[in-house]
């Protein structure tokens, strides 16, 4: 069973914190005996396979992880953070990413996880590696979420009141008003949920979030709507969406001299093309995201997924530009 979110999101805050605080790499093994986190993995296959997941994500959040040796004497490759581009590196968080940077930003003033850092330093120092004291201060992670109907979901589901919405059930279908009784705010592969009992259809629903347009209002008294003991809100969310995305690997064309954070983030084609990277496809809607925000410099070779993903993408931005007024 993976790690509840709370967990990963320490896990990968404690990451970073001993990734910045140096200037030499740090092999995975001492990674795993220094960070706090890593000592949940009980076996050598455990280990990097978590250690292969939280490399994914920090890439995915835009956290510049740089791989090399510190001397032509070392054996095998470390890690670090690159100081001046993680400075300047803007980071478009998707709203679950948010969340978890949001939560490890809370618990990094919590005594817990504070102390959980000075020891990943104090091991550092003590293994003789190079620590920079000033690194800690520079991990402030600025969140954004993207969709407005959040917050008065979360409340309304909190509170026990019945909310009114316009919802699309898909992006092409126009927006129908919904009455819900909220049992909860989950997040599922990237995406944000509302589940609840739909009024309308007298059943359990689960709405996307992103897809829900204008105004969201509560009504009744606090306490009216209450959740079922016997659901689960994950589960329904699960069902609801279907099978899940495909993973693996994405290979990326790039523009030369163009596209430097796909670059940076990407490994090198292993057909040896220098203007193809491959990138890892943990989340296929946020790498779209990503790949779109560079429009002619990056185009999907594979997976065919990513590419419609990506185009849909580019094409939902076309759309919603507004209309040229003629003079």
């Amino acid at each position: 069973m993976p790690p509840p979110p709370t967990a990963r999101a320490e896990r990968l805050v404690n990451l970073v914190l001993a990734l910045l605080s140096t200037r030499q790499f740090l092999t995975a093994e001492r990674i795993r005996t220094t960070v706090a986190g890593y000592e949940e993995a009980v076996t050598d296959d455990a280990f990097y396979r978590m250690f292969e997941r939280d490399k994914a994500e920090l890439r995915e959040l835009g956290v510049p992880l740089e791989t090399g040796r510190q001397s032509v004497f070392d054996t095998v490759d470390g890690y670090r953070i690159a100081r001046g581009d993680y400075e300047l590196a803007a980071i478009d968080l998707a709203p679950d990413e948010a969340t978890a940077v949001a939560l490890a930003a809370r618990l990094w003033d919590s005594p817990q996880l504070a102390g959980a850092a000075r020891t990943a330093v104090t091991k550092l120092r003590a293994a003789g590696v190079e620590v920079d004291p000033t690194a800690a201060s520079e991990v402030q992670p600025r969140v954004r979420t993207t969709d407005p109907a959040f917050a008065p979901l979360l409340a309304a589901a909190r509170a026990g009141r019945v909310v009114t919405f316009a919802h699309r059930g898909h992006p092409a279908d126009p927006p129908r008003t919904r009455t819900v009784e909220p049992w909860g705010v989950v997040s599922y592969r990237g995406r944000w949920y509302l589940v609840g009992h739909d009024r309308d259809r007298d059943d359990v629903r689960c709405f996307r979030i992103s897809r829900i347009e204008g105004e969201v209002r509560a009504s009744g008294a606090r306490g009216a709507v209450v959740r079922p003991t016997d659901v689960d809100l994950v589960d329904l969310v699960a069902r609801s969406a279907g099978p899940p995305p495909p993973t693996g690997t994405a290979r990326v064309r790039l523009v030369p001299g163009r596209a430097a954070g796909l670059r940076r983030a990407g490994r090198p084609d292993p057909q040896g093309d220098p203007d193809v990277v491959e990138l890892d496809l943990a989340r296929l809607d946020s790498l779209a995201r990503w790949i779109a925000g560079y429009g002619p410099d990056a185009v999907v070779l594979e997976p065919p997924e990513l590419r419609a993903a990506v185009v849909a993408t580019l094409r939902t931005a076309l759309d919603r530009r507004p209309a040229e007024v003629a003079p």
